[in-house]
């Protein structure tokens, strides 16, 4: 604990004798006697240094006593010093009279009685350490009320106190912040009065803080709105509590948090869960009417397989394309490179052309199983299948609509099916429009018409090859070693089948980053299938851990290559749901480079 500063006596005598004498007397723990030896000297220690008493000799030299005193009563800074006054001389009325005019407090008459001149020390040495302590303890709550002060205007929080009668008493800068108004304009008014209150909620907010304020010390915290200056509204979040004065009267410490932001964004979580169950289970209820009407028509198992996996796999690549642009749309162009991309037509068999235009997603989805039903019936029946045909691919917009024009030639004869099929179906009944067939000896074509989405500045992208290919030339996966590292286990058998199938012995699966690492070492693959994501931890350490070891991997991730290490973006990417032929394509690549 800090000791107090020691408490200063001036005493003034012109006799060293007598200022020793009393320095003597006064030697108490806490006392410091500082001595002057005429009025002059005194009056320049007083305008100096504090002290808590003058003991004043009256008959000095120059300057007395009394004038001494009367000078110190003039002065602002000696005013409050407390005089005793010290002579040798009988005394009379007059003289005493005289003595406490100029200011004194007693008049003692020399010699001194020690214990009396002691004890009137002690007591005004005690009032200054009172003082003391108390200025002390000013400064350490203006101090604390400083720090409170800057901690309530900088806080993110609006705080408010309210008196006993609903006046409100405190307005923070930080409230003036979250409001506009100014503390000028609601300081003393009434809650039932106040322009942050909206009148719809007012007698509410004001019945809750009067039932709050009649429990005595409580705590709540309640949702309200606030009005801004502006007249817009504020989500508030208040925490409230009411407090009990020393005269029994209450009062109100509310915080308010501005909760506008976190509100809107529950709204909106609110919002994408809600969409996304919806989209979820409309895609679940496209892949079961894509599964139905494909077994239906098929031929065999292995038809099924193929024309399946095939849709779906449009159907996946434009859920990426839409997903890349936060499903806001996605462009004609885009929709038939991604088809291209599939790899099961040659880019310089398929012409097409076209003006930027984007399509709004549900339209895009349907457009994009389209595109996939048109190719892929041309390479079964139509132009593709043969090594001379071709098709070229128009469209353009007409009265809100777009126009698509499918031209088929260098096939073989066209005849018109008997029945229709799956895929005639779907052409016809997916676009929201019109599909008109024409079936000319020369080649099939098709003349589209489906409403436009909306349309954007989205220019049609060149056709390519598809990204993260490997090296040409595939090799047999006969007696290769594969871990396949995929969390999915119905994903992980389908995979471990598939490699089995073409003779290759996969290894795990394993379905954590950990286990991958531990694999290269204990399991020693040739190569590897490698998810995306691995029960929600990204797989850039496993990606590395392959590499330095030399071992070949693809990525099999639902992620568009945006999404995957960075590092890696040379790995070739097979896209779930995966095509096997595609998958064991790039298998083989990674195959061919081994033996490379």
């Amino acid at each position: 604990m800090r000791q107090p500063d020691p408490v200063r006596v001036l005493a003034v005598d012109d006799v060293e004798e007598n200022l020793r004498a009393l320095e003597a007397l006064l030697a108490q723990d806490g006392i410091e006697v500082v001595k002057a030896r005429s009025g002059f000297e005194a009056l320049e220690l007083l305008l100096r240094e504090d002290f808590a008493l003058a003991l004043l000799d009256v008959m000095m030299p120059g300057m007395d006593g009394f004038e001494l005193a009367e000078l110190m009563r003039g002065i602002e800074r000696t005013r409050a010093v407390p005089i005793i006054f010290l002579t040798a001389l009988a005394t009379d009325e007059r003289r005493r009279f005289r003595g406490f005019e100029a200011g004194a407090v007693d008049y003692l008459l020399k010699p001194v009685d020690p214990v009396v001149l002691a004890g009137k020390v002690g007591v005004f040495a005690e009032l200054a350490r009172q003082r003391q302590e108390l200025a002390r303890q000013r400064d350490e709550l203006g101090l604390v009320l400083a720090r409170l002060r800057a901690h309530s205007d900088n806080s993110p929080l609006a705080i408010i106190e309210i008196d006993a009668d609903l006046r409100v008493i405190t307005w923070t800068r930080s409230t003036e912040r979250m409001t506009g108004f100014a503390r000028g304009d609601v300081v003393g008014v009434s809650l039932r009065q106040v322009p942050w209150l909206a009148e719809d909620g007012r007698a509410r907010f004001v019945a809750a803080m009067q039932a709050l304020l009649d429990r005595g010390e409580a705590s709540e915290t309640l949702q309200h709105p606030l009005l801004r200056a502006d007249g817009v509204a504020i989500d508030g979040e208040w925490y409230c509590s009411s407090l009990t004065e020393a005269g029994g009267r209450g009062t109100l410490a509310l915080q308010v948090l501005d909760v506008t932001e976190r509100r809107r964004a529950e709204e909106t979580q609110a919002l994408l869960v809600g969409e996304l169950n919806h989209r979820v289970k409309n895609s679940l209820a496209t892949v079961q009417a894509i599964a139905t009407q494909s077994v239906r028509h098929a031929a065999s198992p292995e038809d099924f397989l193929s024309t399946f996996t095939g849709r779906l796999q449009a159907l996946a690549r434009a859920h990426s394309l839409l997903s890349a642009a936060t499903w806001e749309g996605a462009s004609v162009g885009r929709l038939v490179e991604e088809q291209l991309a599939l790899g099961a037509i040659a880019p310089e068999r398929l012409v097409a052309s076209g003006p930027e235009v984007q399509l709004a997603p549900e339209p895009a989805l349907r457009l994009a199983l389209v595109f996939h039903e048109l190719v892929t019936n041309a390479i079964k029946y139509g132009a593709l299948s043969e090594a001379g045909g071709r098709v070229e691919l128009g469209w353009q917009t007409q009265a809100g609509n777009l126009v698509l024009s499918w031209r088929e030639s260098g096939g073989p004869p066209v005849r018109k099916p008997t029945r229709a099929g799956f895929g005639t179906r779907l052409i016809e009944s997916s676009l929201g429009g019109s599909a008109v067939a024409d079936f000319a000896a020369g080649g099939l074509s098709w003349t589209l018409t489906m409403p436009l989405g909306r349309g954007a500045s989205c220019a049609v992208p060149q056709p390519r090859a598809p990204r993260g290919a490997v090296a040409p030339g595939t090799a047999s996966l006969a007696g290769r070693r594969i871990l396949v590292v995929e969390d999915e286990p119905l994903v992980a058998m389908e995979l471990e089948m598939l490699l089995e199938d073409a003779g290759a012995t996969p290894l795990g699966p394993v379905g954590t980053c950990a286990e991958a690492i531990e694999a290269i070492a204990g399991l020693r693959p040739d190569i590897a299938l490698l998810d995306g994501n691995l029960r929600g931890e990204r797989v850039d350490t496993v990606a590395a851990a392959f590499e330095a070891a030399g071992i070949g991997f693809a990525f099999v991730s639902g992620y568009g290559r945006e999404h995957l290490p960075h590092a890696f973006r040379d790995k070739p990417v097979v896209t779930k749901p995966f095509d096997a032929a595609q998958l064991l394509d790039i298998a083989g690549r990674l195959a061919a480079l081994i033996e490379a």
